[in-house]
């Protein structure tokens, strides 16, 4: 075998081993192309909007890899379906490239129960606004604190700041009304704009709890108040009374309507 070797001219077993080399370096390219499927590509399949569970198999019968890379809560979804993709639908990407996907939460998250005890009503309504939680009961006991968050609690129990409760979980709240249990008539706000409904409101020393504005409305304050509550009357047309500190809600719309019922009566003076 040697001797066939040295035989021959020194550049013809050059050459041999070349080709020789040559010929390897090619095998081991086409079964790498075919281990990695070079030259293949797919399509990405839209799975937003669906629940992780159908994504997935979506997309591993695609021939994807599938791995969760983010988690998160968002209250205007659906929990549990796929927020965003990545590579973005439709795109055009190697087989076996992975897809990444970020899911709304199936579960409420826990969120730290803010501090209320003390604020006024009005910056308490709006701390939990922020916190993503919602005003539920609001009693009053005599109190000096005035218009003043002297409890707050979850579930009929008083919970602390710092507690766990859920994502948009309800928070009573027990207001000081003050030394003195004097009430007065509830005030007429139909027909008058936001602006002026808050005026009255303050001077009669009466928080505003919510708005709720109508759609296509960019000025607020010179938006009209359409329905309230508590109304002036009830439906006997006898007048309301409210004490001071407590809360009222209203309803705004870009002109000005009455609703045609029973509190079309707030109009009487």
């Amino acid at each position: 075998m040697f001797k066939f070797i040295t035989d021959r001219p020194f550049w013809v077993n050059l050459l041999a081993v070349i080709l020789l080399a040559a010929f390897f370096i090619w095998g081991f390219l086409q079964l790498l192309g075919v281990i990695t499927k070079h030259g293949s590509y797919l399509t990405v399949p839209s799975v937003t909007a669906k629940t992780t569970a159908e994504a997935v198999k979506i997309l591993e019968s695609k021939g994807f890899e599938v791995v969760i890379q983010d988690s998160v809560y968002t209250d205007t979804a659906k929990m549990g379906i796929v927020l965003k993709q990545f590579p973005e639908p439709n795109s055009t990407v190697k087989v076996n490239r992975v897809v990444l996907l970020t899911i709304n939460k199936s579960t409420l998250p826990l969120i730290d129960m803010p501090s209320l005890q003390g604020k006024s009503l009005g910056y308490a309504l709006e701390i939990l606004r922020r916190s993503h939680l919602v005003v539920g009961d609001t009693t009053y006991k005599p109190d000096f604190m005035m218009g003043s968050v002297l409890e707050q609690r979850y579930k009929g129990n008083i919970i602390s700041s710092g507690g766990k409760i859920p994502w948009g979980s309800r928070v009573d709240m027990v207001i000081g009304g003050g030394l003195s249990n004097d009430q007065v008539p509830v005030p007429s706000l139909l027909g008058l704009t936001y602006g002026e409904a808050k005026m009255v409101l303050e001077q009669n020393g009466i928080m505003l709890a919510s708005t709720v504005v109508d759609p296509g409305i960019s000025d607020t304050a010179n938006a009209f108040v359409y329905k309230q509550n508590p109304p002036k009357f009830t439906e006997d047309k006898r007048p309301v009374y409210i004490r001071s500190g407590q809360v009222m809600d209203v309803w705004v719309s870009k002109e000005m309507k009455l609703l045609i019922d029973s509190t079309t009566t707030n109009q009487e003076p």
